[in-house]
């Protein structure tokens, strides 16, 4: 790395992690006072909450805060006449503009793969926090299905991975074949295992004459519903979507197989996976518009005016995200082609210079 590209980048995380704890703590100091009275007395669970709200405010202040830190880089340093000498000493636009490009990548995919772990869960913890005093909500009275199997779940922890009081309806094209019954369930490998009271009714088949009749049969455990994770059960009810990019993509395949509607998990997704590259594809558009002397114009002016396109394009691109999870629009038009529109314009705007 050189000289130049090195100050560049201490200079622009240094201001990127003042812009990002400040916008952080000041998102989780606003919900704190807001919802008050409403938060766990015990210090502990308080302290988790602000936790989990903390990491929940990653979502909405890390893709401004990239574009924010670059602003402000880039201002103090034309300020300061570092970037007049910079060009004097040879150093092009573009070259300019790459250390803070690589740097926002880096950190956009940082941030994506943490919504690959339970870091995308932030928001459900925290809010089961505040209304049931504990991380884990339980689900009850859930009924599915999963290929051939109709399957009814007393209760549900999706953090424990466990159920209780289930019912198997096995059936065979329209006719009722089997019956599984259990007290408890745990997901242990990727498939669900039963077991305290494992009852398996064998219903006899109406067309068949030959049929030995109805056999109950009791085991000590059963292995079933391979690949049904307890977090795609869980968001089968809930009314919007909360899936890791892991899990989103396991429900994804499994929805889709079964013959259900995925707009939702499919926006979940994109929103993850696509939506936070707006950042540094603005980052680039910005830069390449910005003054590079500032004794013709105004800074601080044209520094609040490119703040305030950052949150014209932030909340636009956010609107149109919820309106893709609503299904109003489809996935693909609302959050994957605004994204490929800035990609575009961000590479017409370098190759021009």
């Amino acid at each position: 790395m050189k000289l130049f590209e090195k100050y560049i980048v201490v200079n622009y995380l240094k201001n990127f992690f003042i812009i990002f704890i400040a916008l952080d703590l000041f998102y989780v100091g606003v919900d704190i006072l807001t919802n008050y009275n409403t938060i766990p007395d015990s210090a502990n669970l308080q302290l988790l909450y602000a936790l989990f709200q903390g990491m929940n405010a990653v979502n909405y202040v890390l893709p401004l805060s990239v574009v924010f830190g670059m602003i402000v880089t880039y201002f103090s340093m034309l300020k300061t006449n570092e970037l007049i000498c910079m060009y004097a000493s040879s150093i092009s636009k573009r070259a300019f503009i790459r250390p803070f490009v690589i740097t926002a990548l880096a950190i956009t995919l940082g941030y994506i793969g943490l919504n690959s772990t339970d870091f995308a869960y932030a928001y459900e913890y925290g809010s089961n926090l505040k209304k049931y005093n504990r991380i884990s909500s339980n689900s009850e009275d859930l009924f599915l299905k999963h290929n051939n199997q109709y399957i009814y779940f007393k209760k549900l922890d999706p953090l424990k991975q466990i159920a209780y009081d289930i019912a198997i309806f096995e059936v065979d094209r329209t006719d009722l074949s089997k019956v599984i019954r259990a007290d408890r369930a745990t997901f242990i490998h990727n498939s669900w295992v039963l077991e305290n009271n494992v009852t398996i009714v064998h219903k006899p088949h109406v067309a068949s004459l030959d049929d030995s009749g109805l056999k109950i049969e009791k085991v000590d455990k059963l292995q079933t519903m391979q690949d049904f994770k307890p977090k795609i059960m869980d968001n089968v009810y809930q009314s919007e979507y909360a899936l890791s990019i892991s899990d989103g993509i396991d429900a994804l395949k499994f929805f889709d197989s079964q013959g259900i509607n995925t707009s939702k998990i499919k926006a979940t997704l994109f929103y993850q996976v696509f939506f936070p590259f707006f950042a540094p594809l603005l980052l680039i558009i910005l830069y390449f518009k910005a003054p590079i002397m500032g004794r013709y114009y105004n800074s601080a002016l044209i520094a609040s005016l490119f703040a305030f396109i950052t949150l014209i394009v932030w909340s636009g691109l956010f609107l149109l995200s919820r309106l893709a999870s609503s299904g109003v629009l489809f996935s693909e038009v609302a959050i994957l082609l605004p994204i490929i529109l800035l990609l575009f314009l961000a590479l017409y705007f370098y190759s021009k210079h």
